[in-house]
């Protein structure tokens, strides 16, 4: 009777032995790669369109923060580049009384040539003196002279315009530069969703201040899950990089859900066995951390267990 005994005891501890075995070669929890979306701007939230659990996409505006004050800047720095135009110079009185001048010289050239030439063909007739010539010759080379002093001034008053032109002119290129950075501060006032996924967690409301570096809200992507597992050592040369795998989850019944997944990174260096990861094997000093990617069909949630097998 006692060696009968014995014998079922013997059993009942390998069946037992048998059902506790681990019928998966890794395990660990699924993540996710997640974005806490800061505020880009200071200033009043007027809007915050948004919900846990709500589904955004990329590029997708969905709130703004007051930028009254910035939208005057730029008001202010347009007027400037506009006004730069009333101070440009064309001409100066003192340059239309010289051109004036010039006109008036001209005639006055004009006939002593004429006087010039007439006193030239008298001399030659003997009706007139070397003295008149002279005289005639004269006043047209100091008309001559004249003229070129008025066009020295032209030329010097256009100099001087032109400088002072280029002076103001050259205010426009950083005042437009301003209006542009002006602008884009301002567009940073828009919220803007940068990924496809999920909001996970909101942290800002309508109504509140936001400070640049604020964190408005965390979303990620759930459409691919991440499954973060833990190998041994002597595991690790049964895995590569683009490495189909079976997954499987809790399916909430008493069984377990497959997947598909593929290893997309393993880590280069050992580190101690985290305290809620279990491997196949006894407890190991050192383990590889490695991540699956796994389609989520929607039941796969951040921080759930998952198992696999290579």
């Amino acid at each position: 009777m006692k060696k009968l005994s014995y014998i079922l005891l013997s059993v009942i501890i390998l069946s037992a032995c048998s059902n506790n075995k681990d019928d998966f070669d890794a395990s660990g929890t699924f993540e996710a790669d997640e974005v806490i979306v800061s505020s880009q701007q200071a200033g009043q939230i007027l809007s915050l369109q948004i919900k846990e659990g709500q589904q955004l996409n990329p590029g997708q505006t969905i709130g703004n923060i007051d930028v009254t004050n910035l939208e005057l800047q730029k008001q202010q720095t347009e007027a400037r580049i506009k006004s730069l135009g009333d101070r440009l110079n064309t001409a100066t009185p003192q340059t239309i009384v010289i051109e004036n001048q010039i006109a008036v010289l001209k005639t006055q050239i004009a006939y002593l040539e004429k006087e010039q030439e007439r006193t030239t063909n008298l001399l030659k007739a003997d009706a007139a003196t070397r003295k008149q010539l002279d005289d005639i010759t004269a006043k047209v080379d100091e008309a001559k002279r004249q003229l070129e002093v008025y066009q020295q001034q032209i030329a010097l008053n256009k100099s001087n315009v032109n400088v002072q032109n280029k002076s103001v002119m050259s205010e426009k290129d950083p005042l437009e530069k301003s209006v542009a950075q002006i602008q884009d501060l301002i567009s940073k006032g828009n919220i803007v969703n940068p990924i496809k996924g999920t909001v996970l967690t909101q942290y800002a409301f309508t109504g509140e201040l936001a400070n640049i570096g604020k964190p408005l809200y965390k979303i990620a992507n759930l459409d691919t899950i991440i499954l973060r597992a833990y190998i041994s050592g002597n595991q690790l040369a049964q895995v590569k990089l683009g490495q189909k795998v079976n997954v499987k989850s809790d399916d909430g019944k008493g069984g377990f859900k497959p997947y598909n997944g593929i290893i997309y990174w393993v880590s280069s260096k050992a580190e101690f066995t985290p305290k809620t990861v279990q491997t196949k094997e006894e407890r190991q000093d050192l383990v590889y951390a490695i991540k699956v990617a796994v389609p989520n069909d929607g039941f796969l949630k951040i921080g759930m267990y998952g198992e696999l097998n290579f």
